[in-house]
């Protein structure tokens, strides 16, 4: 069999921190005057909504009857930390869901005279809720900053071939509409590589800011299932179509990360590539995107 693919993903590991790409960030308490003047309309809506409500149940209810999204979600963030810890606010961000979530979580509810001496006794500008929020406002933006670089990339170097899906916030692509009978139909995936109407890979990209113990498990758990669900299906349908897996971020030299993903990029006789920005034009070729493996 012609070796397709020059170099391994673990090659790179000896000097694996020059292959990682680091994103900016902002510094504490730089944030904090921003953070004050963007959350302070949250803090004297929730402020309204807990001198008004008789109990914390009606207090969640009245949050779920914002109707501005943006809001509401800030308002329930805030909810969770003066009310009930446990609360999943992605779970609690759809308004037909209130009662339901209201009824399972109520018991844990802090009672609404303690809601209030606890809200009362911080001031209205406070710091350390809005810093805390503001944590949430850019979640997700790395991501979206890698997949647009990589489809740049991909772009400038591999002109005549095509890379589908959403570049930054977007729908991920469903497996459905990529191949009609595939088994796991609601798979998402983040972008597709095709020449003209041959899909030659599929992939999915991720930025790891810090991930270990449980988390670590979890994306490579998560990924290799992925490889073995979809190599499967591949072989069993007789297509060429390979996998690829766009990842960095310091989160890859923690742990066994790397080592991992190594193992991933094995375990499938080259149909797999996992590769950071930075090994992109120099791992992805034309004749690894069209070899039959």
């Amino acid at each position: 069999m012609k070796k397709t693919i020059q170099n391994s993903f673990a090659d790179y590991k000896n000097d694996a921190s020059n292959w990682i790409t680091l994103a900016g960030g902002e510094y504490y308490p730089d944030i904090l005057k921003d953070a004050c003047l963007l959350y302070k309309p949250v803090l004297v809506l929730f402020g309204q909504l807990v001198k008004s409500s008789e109990s914390s149940s009606r207090l969640f209810l009245g949050i779920a009857e914002v109707s501005e999204p943006w809001m509401r979600v800030q308002l329930l963030r805030v909810f969770k930390r003066y009310v009930c810890p446990v609360l999943p606010v992605e779970m609690t961000k759809r308004k037909t869901k209130a009662a339901a979530f209201e009824k399972e979580f109520s018991t844990k509810f802090r009672p609404i005279n303690e809601v209030q001496k606890a809200f009362s006794s911080r001031p209205l500008r406070d710091e350390v809720i809005c810093a805390l929020l503001w944590e949430y406002k850019d979640r997700g933006k790395k991501g979206y900053d890698l997949t647009e670089r990589f489809f740049e990339l991909f772009r400038s170097n591999f002109q005549g071939l095509q890379i589908i899906g959403p570049e930054r916030a977007g729908r991920d692509i469903l497996m459905k509409e990529v191949f009609d009978k595939y088994p796991n139909p609601t798979r998402p995936i983040d972008f597709v590589i095709k020449d003209k109407n041959k899909i030659l890979a599929i992939g999915l990209a991720r930025y790891d800011s810090d991930r270990g113990g449980a988390q670590e498990d979890d994306r490579t758990g998560g990924y290799s299932n992925c490889a073995n669900e979809f190599l499967r299906y591949a072989k069993k349908s007789k297509i060429d179509t390979k996998l690829i897996f766009v990842n960095d971020g310091p989160g890859l030299l923690l742990g066994s990360m790397w080592n991992d993903y190594s193992t991933l990029e094995k375990s499938w006789d080259g149909k797999i590539m996992v590769l950071t920005l930075r090994m992109v034009t120099e791992r992805i070729t034309k004749e690894w995107l069209n070899s039959k493996l």
